[in-house]
């Protein structure tokens, strides 16, 4: 019974058991869900179409994940998006090549994460304002970047970073695994990770014990643009045209959603990667889920929202206590 009340309390416990839950429903509504082929030394099937469409905001909350823990927000990471993604097609359809335009592209991106930051770090603006600046001001230049076109392409090395295959399995994933392992070892195996958590828990603290909290704040919002910048290029060469108005549109809200569900408290401190990623699956299944269950087009975010207000409540220990609670004295 220990062991048992010790894995409820566990963050990732509700998180998976959402993800199950929602992976047997639509397994029931479609028995071909769970099936997977592999054609021509590629894999098919439900699963991994969920996880290859999830890539962009897995990307995104890895991100977003180490801002939360220093207790920063970035609501700029779809309009980082919507930059990248536009200035990489129009380098693209200039005749220039993939390579320039991606390294264009990310450097803009950088470039974005380094105004965040100088806002949050050095002047001391407050994230959800800072960050707003260029959540409205970012997608208006994206517009500006493509006249409010839709810009189509047709390169080859574009279009692989969304929908190619390596070793059989989607491109896009393995950037995403790639990224995950990276970012891992940096903030496990370095120091990274624990100034991280100094400066969410008690930025004052930390300078006193020797942390340079104003580098640290700065580096995670320059890193959050990063992914949001690849983001942008992997969502792009899924569809294979720039559309700056609904690229990364309300993925900010997605991402936080995912930090949260996979058990980072938005007042700092203690982050979980696994945990992001755990709570993007669970977003994007969801999001197959409800097309799949045939819900009407106006109650998919209500559906959405009842959903992730659930799984918070789950995780909520204060909650769990007083059910527990209630129960005890009523037996």
């Amino acid at each position: 019974m220990n062991r048992l009340t010790a894995l409820t309390r566990h963050r990732l416990f509700w998180p998976l058991v959402a993800l199950v839950v929602l992976v047997v429903a639509s397994a029931l509504k479609s028995p071909t869900f769970l099936e997977i082929t592999v054609r021509d030394g590629h894999l098919f099937g439900g699963p991994v179409d969920i996880v290859r469409r999830s890539a962009p905001l897995l990307l995104v909350a890895l991100g977003m994940t180490l801002v939360i823990a220093t207790r920063g927000i970035d609501l700029s990471v779809g309009a980082v998006m919507a930059i990248a993604c536009a200035v990489a097609a129009q380098i693209v359809v200039s005749g220039h090549g993939f390579a320039p335009a991606f390294a264009a592209a990310l450097g803009l991106a950088l470039v974005a994460g380094a105004w965040n930051g100088m806002l949050v770090a050095l002047l001391g603006i407050q994230p959800i304002v800072a960050t707003l600046i260029l959540m409205v001001a970012g997608r208006g230049a994206a517009q500006l970047i493509t006249g409010g076109q839709i810009i189509p392409f047709d390169d080859p090395a574009y279009r692989y970073l969304g929908n190619g295959f390596f070793l059989g399995v989607p491109f896009s994933l393995t950037l995403v695994a790639v990224m995950l392992i990276a970012t891992g070892l940096l903030v496990r195996k370095t120091a990274a990770g624990l100034f991280i958590e100094a400066v969410g828990g008690n930025a004052t603290a930390s300078r006193y014990a020797g942390v340079n909290a104003t580098a640290v704040t700065w580096g995670v919002y320059v890193f959050c643009a990063f992914c949001s910048g690849v983001a942008g290029l992997v969502s792009a060469a899924d569809i294979q045209a720039a559309d700056p108005n609904s690229i990364g549109l309300y993925l900010e809200l997605d991402a936080i959603l995912a930090v949260v569900i996979g058990g980072t408290a938005l007042t700092g401190g203690r982050f979980s990667l696994p945990g992001a990623v755990l709570g993007a699956l669970v977003i994007q299944t969801l999001t197959t889920t409800i097309l799949q269950m045939g819900v009407k087009a106006e109650w998919n975010l209500v559906v959405k929202a009842l959903v992730v207000v659930v799984v918070c409540l789950l995780q909520s220990e204060g909650l769990r206590e007083k059910i527990a609670g209630a129960v005890r004295r009523r037996a």
